[in-house]
């Protein structure tokens, strides 16, 4: 499917590259964005052959997040546009956290508000040393969304993500790493690399174990322990049906490599 904002391509390995791609625009969430993530995270979700996804993007920034003069534009209706903008950018980000697919995020240039909170949802995170990284909702009286809230309070935790998006505060890539933003500080020229050499490694592992593990790690700071605790049971129940868990078991006692269909 062809895209206006965004650009979708499943290699032969398993790994789905997802690529931001206004980049004279400085990849902004714009209206055209949030109706294709929705429809790009479906296409994502329907396809057995996806087993990674390298979430990345072209130009020199990775987003400067959301599309200020687009806002400007509308003022006089805003309140109900974005009501309209978040209802494809929400459906996107929540087909995204449901995934089997484990996402990895390579990031460069700044990232800035949304931006910040699409990666923050991501599985593991690849920044450039140089990067800057911005909590700008507040500078133009906004507040957050895209689940930012809890994606940023489940990385940095509660206090440090509060604070990190009441002062808008604008952190380098070190900071990042440092509140535990990002996972893995790189050099600028080796930050997609390492991120798709992460998303071939994940893409050759038990990719039903993987998504059943992503979705219980989104309740596992609300669901209670007890509640918690059952839901980890069924999911390994799944996990256990699968042919990769059959594989990993023979494989052990083998004493070999698995090799995992992600079935």
């Amino acid at each position: 499917m062809a895209y206006e904002s965004l650009l979708l391509d499943v290699h032969d390995n398993g790994v789905a590259h997802l690529v931001l791609n206004q980049p004279a625009l400085g990849n902004p969430f714009n209206a055209a964005f949030c109706r294709e993530i929705a429809e790009a995270a479906g296409e994502l979700a329907s396809r057995r052959d996806v087993r990674a996804v390298l979430l990345r993007a072209n130009g020199p920034y990775f987003s400067v997040g959301g599309d200020i003069k687009m806002f400007s534009q509308t003022l006089p209706t805003l309140p109900e546009q974005i009501r309209v903008w978040t209802g494809g950018l929400h459906l996107g980000v929540a087909r995204l956290a449901r995934l089997d697919a484990p996402i990895v995020a390579a990031i460069h240039g700044i990232a800035m508000g949304g931006a910040v909170g699409l990666f923050a949802g991501c599985d593991l995170v690849y920044c450039g040393r140089s990067v800057k990284l911005g909590g700008a909702y507040t500078t133009i009286g906004y507040t957050c969304d895209m689940g930012a809230t809890f994606t940023l309070a489940s990385r940095m935790g509660l206090a440090r993500a509060r604070r990190f998006l009441l002062l808008g505060e604008v952190l380098s890539a070190a900071e990042g790493e440092k509140t535990g933003l990002i996972d893995y500080l790189v050099d600028d020229d080796a930050v997609l690399a390492e991120a798709e050499a992460a998303a071939v490694r994940l893409a050759n592992g038990p990719t039903r174990a993987y998504g059943e593990l992503r979705r219980l790690m989104t309740t596992a700071l609300g669901a209670g322990f007890e509640r918690q605790m059952e839901d980890e049971v069924q999911a390994l129940i799944r996990a256990a049906s699968t042919r990769d868990a059959m594989e990993g078991i023979t494989a052990f006692v083998e004493r070999r490599g698995a090799k995992f269909e992600g079935r």
